[in-house]
């Protein structure tokens, strides 16, 4: 958690901030993704319960087997990219309400623009790159 107030971005900056063409850019990047990592948090579930299953059905003792990695390691692996990937899905589902709010493209700190090279490279941004580093430490 930080300490950085987040500030809602006033009527001038978001007429100021991204061009009708590069919002739907961003919209469709933004969907894409939504779609792709829905599918692979899917995916995820579906692996951990193969891993539950694969537990349930072997009554030895995997921590010992010397042919790789346990069935506990897999799932920790597993369970720690699947919490990882929920809270990408939930950054993409807040930019797309960003987008349809009109606050998107707005940093969420300085209430400035972000340049659309940073929304290009990670559509789900919530800060212009000054603020992010400030924010990351």
């Amino acid at each position: 958690m930080t300490d950085i107030a987040e500030q809602q971005p006033t009527a001038a900056s978001t007429k100021a901030s991204l061009s009708a063409d590069q919002r739907e850019i961003l919209r469709a990047r933004l969907v894409d993704d939504h779609e792709q990592t829905l599918a692979f948090i899917a995916q995820l579930e579906s692996d951990l319960e193969s891993i539950r299953s694969s537990r349930q059905d072997v009554p030895t003792d995997d921590e010992h087997d010397p042919e790789g990695p346990t069935l506990a390691f897999e799932r920790s692996q597993s369970t720690a990219v699947l919490e990882n990937t929920k809270v990408h899905f939930n950054d993409i589902v807040s930019a797309i309400e960003r987008l349809d709010g009109n606050s998107y493209g707005l940093c969420a700190r300085c209430g400035e623009a972000i340049p659309f090279a940073r929304l290009e490279a990670r559509p789900y941004s919530r800060y212009c790159v000054e603020c992010a580093e400030r924010v990351s430490h």
